[in-house]
């Protein structure tokens, strides 16, 4: 039990994320990067979106894997809406500096 414990513990935030997305950053302008995960975001939204209506009209093969292409689309979006709010108050926090 206590083995397992200290395996969680172990795991850096760099180890959760996929492994293609991080080959990307590396050596990449930040605009890019930016645009390539707004892309991401966006196919995982249109994903989402073809489950729902997969499964409204009763189409759907696999609903688990229905559910999990809208859960995906969703932490997208929040993950991308909480980096906007970052961006808008560092911009914010710049422009209160005084010289």
């Amino acid at each position: 039990m206590d083995k397992n414990v200290q395996g969680v513990n172990q795991l850096s935030t760099s180890d959760l994320l996929n492994k293609k997305s991080s080959a990307k950053v590396e050596g990449s302008e930040f605009g890019d990067v930016l645009k390539e995960t707004l892309n991401e975001v966006n196919e995982l939204q249109k994903e989402g979106q073809k489950a729902m209506s997969d499964i409204a009209t009763g189409q759907v093969k696999d609903l688990h894997q229905a559910a999990i292409a809208i859960d995906k689309a969703e932490l997208s979006m929040k993950m991308m809406l909480e980096v906007r709010n970052k961006a808008i108050n560092a911009y914010k926090e710049i422009l209160r500096t005084q010289i």
